[in-house]
């Protein structure tokens, strides 16, 4: 009877940890489930780059680049260095950056290439 029950507890604790991660991953899929933070981070992906690089290359505004970085920042997928008087921004987040790769190879290498 001992057993059974130590068995039980260890699947509820393996359900609980589950279900936190579950809640873990909407979250960081909801944070990247935007096509120009997507796109800010794929071009992240590439290298390192300004405002004014991300810019240029969205065909965005300042603005709506500054605010899409500035959720990304807050969920902690990007970080921002300054160098001189420019501010770069990077991919921070490991996982975001082996989902964005993954993402890039399956949706994007082959059209790019054409």
């Amino acid at each position: 009877m001992l057993v059974e029950k130590f068995k039980n507890n260890k699947t509820l604790d393996v359900a609980e940890k589950m279900m936190q991660n579950t809640h873990e991953t909407t979250d960081f899929l909801k944070s990247i489930a935007h096509p120009g933070r997507l796109m800010i981070l794929c071009k992240l992906a590439e290298k390192p780059a300004s405002v004014g690089e991300l810019e240029e290359f969205l065909n965005m505004q300042q603005a709506a680049v500054s605010k899409q970085l500035s959720r990304l920042r807050q969920e902690g997928l990007v970080k921002d260095e300054r160098r001189g008087r420019s501010i770069i921004y990077s991919i921070s987040d490991v996982r975001a950056r082996i989902l964005i790769d993954t993402l890039y190879d399956i949706f994007c290498r082959e059209s790019i290439a054409d």
